[in-house]
């Protein structure tokens, strides 16, 4: 079956780190453009990072940038978001999708993870 599963989110203090992974089965993520979006209570989706599938080439939004680090792991099929110093207004659930296009495309995902919660709280 095709599909995207999330895992490694949870209940941290401000200041503390996560990784998260993204793990496809059905498909091979080394030839897909994966992001990871992020969704606040109250607020729509927004996309944070991508990863391109051909040089590794990222993207990452302002406001996590310099604090969450998006990488590939092929031979397991992942990829990961290594988060560190995490903030309160980090608090989301956070989703990972990938595409064949590439990161710069604005023709939607193929493929969509379920999410997992970060939250972030003293």
């Amino acid at each position: 079956q095709v599909q995207l599963v999330e895992s490694g989110g949870g209940l941290v203090q401000p200041g503390g780190s996560l990784r998260l992974s993204c793990v496809a089965s059905g498909f091979t993520l080394d030839r897909y453009a994966v992001q990871w979006f992020r969704r606040a209570p109250g607020k729509e989706r927004e996309r944070v990072s991508c990863i391109s599938a051909s040089d590794g080439w990222t993207w990452t939004e302002d406001p996590v940038k310099g604090r969450f680090t998006i990488s590939r792991d092929n031979a397991k099929n992942t990829v990961f978001r290594q988060m560190r110093d995490l903030r309160v207004a980090d608090t989301g659930n956070y989703s990972c999708a990938a595409n064949t296009r590439g990161c710069n495309s604005d023709d939607g995902q193929d493929y969509w993870g379920q999410g997992t919660q970060v939250t972030v709280s003293s």
